[in-house]
């Protein structure tokens, strides 16, 4: 099936930053054939005219937890950057959660995905059976990872490891799912003898790790204390860095070690929001980049973020930047346009597929609608910068991935929101009971 899509404006964000005005995006089983100013001459197909949009790649969310909108607010005022203050005030609740709350809030933050441009998302979580079938109806891209927590205990550690394979088994042929093994984090809450064996497990699967790395400087610590190197100098030494590997907030990472990321299949995922609630610290994404890193933007759970929207991490981490530095632009609009879209394809092993808009590539697109307040003057702003620091998620009215529709002027395709949402308040009543 062909469907012709046109737009007053199509940015591509491909490497030589083209712009077609207006545009015509030409779609075929799920990829797009072609990219034009014209239409073509011999369409015959479905042409669907987008009137005064701008059409660009989906956005790529590098780091969430998707069922912890169930905890939306419940952590303010405490930081989850440090072991204690996670585990007092969010483990404790994940205890008492049960498998039929999951559905419900993966459907909601899927949908606050896709209302504010995601397309695609990199998740770190237990509950994958519940987890998958909601994602998979929501229809968006996503990297998966089974969150494990064994805390040095080998009971656990068995218990943890055979659900992670499991769930890499369910989900090692779906077109749009990837499973990944997601250790929450490396030498705090995952022994030794845990990532010798995730190691083996990634190996086996070809795939990486999602992890937290470098959110208080625990893991330096500890190594340092244990085998006199940093985290990420032992991680080297265990041969962790041939696999890929998603880290997410990265806020302590010694700049001595960025030669040994750079030269791994290594990715930062920058989450400015969560860190900045937190009061973790800022990381350094203007060294990284300079050091050859690859970045990425997330917005971390939304447990005190407190929002999905990746048009608002955009223009914070380009904020947040420029005042740490005390630089204007000190991380150009274009750059951060990258993370959010290319960078994240590229953490995610997917820049040949998503991540800019080119033939051949999957159909991941979305449009945000160009008489919305925040475009005004049309010809005064450039267009990178109207992205980055003029608009928001609101803005988003369509939203396609692998050809189809999730998202059409405003309205969902393939999530019930209303229930969901009905749902997930059922489900925060109940949890708040057990808690208590």
């Amino acid at each position: 099936m062909k469907t012709l899509l046109k737009a007053a404006k199509i940015v591509c964000l491909d490497a030589q930053d083209t712009i077609f005005e207006p545009g015509y995006l030409l779609v075929e089983n799920g990829r797009i054939q072609s990219i034009t100013t014209t239409p073509p001459d011999d369409f015959a197909g479905t042409a669907v005219d987008l009137g005064h949009k701008l059409l660009m790649p989906g956005l790529v969310n590098a780091h969430t937890h998707t069922p912890m909108v169930l905890f939306r607010g419940l952590a303010e005022g405490h930081s989850l950057f440090d072991f204690d203050g996670w585990y007092n005030t969010i483990r404790v609740v994940e205890e008492v959660m049960t498998p039929e709350m999951i559905p419900a809030a993966v459907l909601v933050s899927c949908a606050e995905m896709i209302r504010t441009g995601t397309t695609t998302f990199a998740d770190q979580y237990f509950w994958m059976e519940q987890i998958v079938p909601a994602v998979r109806q929501s229809g968006l891209r996503a990297a998966l990872g089974y969150g494990v927590v064994e805390l040095g205990e080998a009971a656990a550690r068995q218990r943890e490891l055979d659900a992670a394979t499991q769930f890499l088994q369910s989900v090692a042929h779906d077109p749009l799912l990837q499973g990944w093994v997601g250790p929450h984090a490396f030498f705090v809450d995952n022994s030794e003898a845990a990532m010798e064996i995730e190691l083996d497990l990634a190996i086996e699967f070809n795939t990486g790790f999602h992890i937290h790395l470098s959110t208080s400087g625990e893991e330096d610590r500890y190594c340092l204390e244990k085998y006199g190197r940093t985290a990420i100098q032992q991680l080297a030494k265990m041969d962790m860095l041939q696999r890929p590997i998603l880290a997410a907030h990265c806020l302590t990472v010694p700049p001595e070690d960025y030669p040994l990321l750079a030269n791994a299949p290594f990715s930062a995922s920058i989450n400015p929001s969560s860190a900045m609630r937190n009061a973790a610290g800022v990381a350094d994404a203007c060294g990284m980049l300079a050091a050859g890193i690859n970045l990425a933007l997330g917005t971390d759970n939304v447990t005190n973020n407190n929002s999905y929207d990746l048009f608002k991490e955009m223009q914070i981490v380009g904020k947040l930047m420029a005042l740490h530095h005390r630089t204007p632009n000190a991380l150009p609009t274009r750059t951060i346009l990258h993370m959010a879209t290319l960078g994240g394809a590229q953490a995610l092993g997917l820049a040949d597929k998503i991540g800019s808009l080119e033939p051949d590539k999957q159909a991941d697109l979305i449009t945000l609608d160009l008489d919305e307040i925040g475009w005004t003057p049309s010809n005064g702003q450039d267009v990178y910068t109207a992205l980055v620091y003029a608009v928001s998620g609101m803005h988003v009215r369509d939203v396609m991935v692998a050809g189809e529709w999730l998202l059409r002027d405003g309205r969902f395709q393939t999530i019930n929101y209303q229930q969901a949402r009905q749902d997930l308040e059922t489900s925060y009543a109940e949890l708040a009971k057990r808690r208590d």
